[in-house]
């Protein structure tokens, strides 16, 4: 793969959707850019500028990238990183499954999966996407995906920030932390809204005399450079990584009682408070954290079923509803692993059970198993939208 020395993928190659909501209008200063653009095709020299950017910011991203051919002028707009925030808020949301796994020849695949097939059991097909890292014979691990971009856990030391809809990626700068037997390190990332910037956490976790202590460093992208904060509040992280929502991430952590609560970090304030759990009303085996419809997620194991709850509200207990109740499907000998990726507007939950996808309906009671090509044991399953936002700030 071609790279710019920012770690810019000048091929420019397109691909799949991205998350989330944004804010702001893009306008132009001065009427020279304002005829400049009006006049560039013959096709658009009666619309007002105002009005081409409006047409423009509707439409999809890959249809984007090819029309930033069509002058100079359309370029320079479509490239423009508030035109990309408003195409964020204004377009319609076209999200992809992305599955991260190793081939039979152990090197690490991204493949990309349309997410409306994924729900309708048809024959899926794959787009392979073209990982910044080629043919690396190790598993990155996706930390999770906001307005587009993933974020990928590269080894203990580094993390890695793609958009895959524009080919465009950073390689953050490593993490000095001092190697440790037992050591391990857990990332989050997510957005920060008043800041408007985006944040990778990472909570390196080392035995110290017999008993676990935590490091927490965040980077604001476009700083290239790690700053501590403070430490994790309540005994370690149980999560791979942490679940964005609201400004916030949010991890399972076991406390001094060896029970499972909630850490939230707050990304602009950077600091931490516990999120109140539902009453869940039954003897509960194990939690699993997640994030539905841009809410916070809890799955609630019990023997023969697991109960799907939402926080409707962010931080408000009394939010929490339960939406359904999803039976044990015989896919995997265990609930643990079980992971909600998205919920359709029709209620069809898509959920991961050890490595294997299955699709609940809960109106019917019914699931499925998407017919999904090319798919090896040990993915890594995450949902994203395809968008114009940059991580190369």
């Amino acid at each position: 793969m071609a790279a710019g020395s920012d770690g810019v993928d000048i091929n420019d190659a397109a691909s799949p959707k991205t998350t989330t909501s944004k804010r702001g209008r893009f306008t132009t200063s001065t009427e020279s850019r304002r005829q400049t653009l009006t006049s560039s095709s013959s096709h658009t020299h009666t619309l007002p500028i105002e009005l081409i950017q409006e047409i423009l910011q509707r439409l999809p991203v890959k249809f984007l990238l090819q029309l930033r051919c069509v002058c100079k002028s359309w370029k320079s707009l479509i490239s423009h990183p508030q035109f990309a925030k408003n195409h964020l808020h204004s377009s319609p949301t076209a999200t992809r499954l992305i599955a991260g796994f190793t081939n039979p020849a152990r090197e690490f695949i991204l493949r990309a999966y349309p997410l409306s097939d994924v729900f309708n059991a048809v024959a899926v097909n794959a787009t392979e996407l073209r990982y910044p890292f080629n043919n690396r014979k190790c598993y990155d691990f996706i930390v999770g995906s906001c307005d587009g971009i993933l974020c990928f856990a590269v080894d203990q030391r580094r993390a890695l920030l793609w958009n895959p809809s524009i080919g465009k990626f950073k390689k953050l700068p490593p993490l000095d932390n001092e190697r440790r037997n037992g050591s391990y390190t857990i990332h989050g990332f997510g957005y920060d809204r008043f800041a408007d910037s985006y944040k990778v956490v990472a909570i390196f976790c080392y035995e110290c005399d017999g008993r676990y202590e935590t490091q927490v460093k965040v980077l604001t992208l476009g700083t290239d450079s790690w700053r501590r904060i403070q430490e994790f509040p309540s005994g370690l992280p149980f999560d791979e990584s942490g679940k964005f929502v609201s400004g916030t991430v949010n991890w399972l952590a076991s406390n001094d009682s060896s029970s499972l609560i909630i850490v939230s970090l707050d990304l602009h304030k950077e600091s931490y408070e516990e999120v109140l759990q539902p009453y869940y009303g039954v003897a509960v085996v194990n939690l699993t954290l997640g994030v539905l419809r841009d809410c916070l997620c809890v799955l609630s194991h019990a023997d023969t079923f697991l109960d799907v709850w939402l926080m409707k509200d962010y931080g408000n207990k009394e939010s929490w509803t339960k939406l359904f109740r999803v039976p044990y499907m015989g896919i995997s000998d265990s609930y643990l692993y079980t992971k909600a990726l998205c919920i359709s507007e029709d209620d069809q939950v898509l959920m991961e059970f050890n490595s294997e996808l299955a699709v609940y309906n809960s109106r019917n009671g019914t699931s499925k198993i998407p017919d999904i090509q090319d798919i090896y044991m040990y993915m890594t399953p995450e949902v994203y939208i395809e968008s114009l936002i940059s991580p190369c700030v």
